[in-house]
């Protein structure tokens, strides 16, 4: 594999959570960067700060996983506000929701936002990343 994505951004309050994810992310080897952030609106706060014209050392992710119980901002609250980020943010990010909720209608609501690209449950396993990586980015890795 000659080129990564950008960077990889995780949204998810649990910590062990988020080390598992890095840990399959990082043996993937799909990207160099991986930034966590631990409520919806530190991730906001991110993306809008890695825009084309931003002052800081933010990159813009390709790929977001998401989970949706987080204090401060869950993930249902910042795919509402990530809906009004410029279509240059949101034209070159996947939103992969992962959660441990097992009720049908998250993943049925999910399923009616054209933004959230696919629904799974956590933890991420290199089988779920691979297939990802496939449908989505194919072309760019």
């Amino acid at each position: 594999m000659n080129k990564k994505l950008n960077c990889i951004l995780l949204i998810d309050d649990d910590d062990a959570t988020n080390f598992i994810h890095q840990v399959i992310v990082k043996k993937a080897k799909i990207t160099e960067k991986i930034v966590t952030t631990f409520n919806g609106k530190q991730a906001l706060e991110y993306l809008t700060n890695s825009g084309k014209y931003a002052n800081t050392e933010n990159t813009l992710p390709s790929l977001i996983f998401l989970d949706i119980n987080m204090p401060v901002m869950d993930g249902w609250e910042f795919i509402r506000a990530y809906q009004g980020l410029p279509e240059s943010i949101k034209n070159q990010v996947v939103i992969v929701m992962l959660t441990t909720s097992y009720d049908p209608d998250d993943k049925e609501k999910a399923q009616q936002i054209h933004e959230i690209a696919e629904f799974d449950k956590k933890p991420l396993t290199f089988e779920m990343l691979d297939k990802i990586i496939e449908k989505y980015f194919s072309e760019d890795i």
